[in-house]
């Protein structure tokens, strides 16, 4: 019988690249998203739903379908939304709770109602996409970074509470990630600081040791792994996906 694995915000970017690798690796690919257009593009045999990460109901009927189909052996929590650019005295309350409902609240509502379908099994896998800003300080990225700590800790509890049932839990900590979203924050902090968007991605690439943006694919291998029994022992870390980030806060 095959795996079955469950990706949040699977129908595109990194969660898209989750989905494929899974999927290569022999895997009964279950996805959520709220992309309508993405979730038609996807193949057939994957399972795809329309679901808001943040809604309760909805993620509760998506892991019912899940255990009534034979349970869960990995949970990628992976929906995230990049938030608001700007000085901290710039954020609305509605924009700080818009982000961290689905940043930190998603990954929250994933694992309520995935760990008991493993805790049946007593094993699985619990992998949380946190970021690179879940490890530094992000100067006008309030509320992304402090939703992204916050999911390593959730994370590491997640870890402590389920590993007497043989589940695991791990953080992975994405850098750049070349693509459309990125783009979008590209785009954003250009404005906020009065640069160009090639003077910001050059700052990002550069405050990394590999000088380089990432491929959402080099984040699906972490992913895949970190599901598979090669992985067995590995939990309650996080694990950055980076080519080394060492300054957060890009310049020209």
């Amino acid at each position: 019988m095959s795996k079955r694995v469950l990706i949040t915000a699977g129908a595109s970017g990194i969660g898209r690249a989750m989905a494929e690798r899974f999927d290569e690796g022999g895997y009964d690919v279950w996805i959520t998203d709220i992309d309508e257009a993405g979730l038609a593009a996807v193949p057939d045999h994957w399972h795809a739903f329309h679901c808001d990460v943040a809604n309760e109901e909805e993620k509760r009927a998506v892991f019912e379908a899940v255990g009534t189909a034979g349970g869960l052996d990995v949970l990628c929590a992976n929906a995230g939304v990049a938030g608001p650019t700007a000085p901290i005295e710039d954020v609305s309350l509605n924009d700080w709770r818009d982000c961290v409902s689905v940043n930190l609240e998603g990954a929250f509502l994933a694992a309520k109602h995935g760990a008991p379908l493993m805790k049946q099994a007593r094993k699985g896998a619990i992998i949380i996409t946190s970021s690179t800003a879940g490890q530094f300080g992000y100067p006008n990225r309030a509320p992304y970074a402090a939703a992204k700590w916050a999911v390593i800790g959730l994370m590491k509890t997640l870890a402590m509470e389920l590993g007497p049932y043989g589940i695991r839990a791990n953080a992975i900590c994405p850098g750049a990630v070349e693509g459309e979203r990125m783009e979008g924050v590209l785009a954003r902090e250009a404005a906020a600081k009065g640069m160009t968007r090639d003077q910001v991605y050059q700052g990002y690439a550069s405050g990394t040791s590999m000088r380089t943006f990432i491929e959402a694919r080099d984040i699906a291998e972490t992913a895949f792994f970190l599901g598979s029994d090669a992985a067995r022992y590995i939990s309650g870390q996080v694990i950055a996906v980076d080519g080394h980030t060492e300054n957060p806060d890009p310049k020209p």
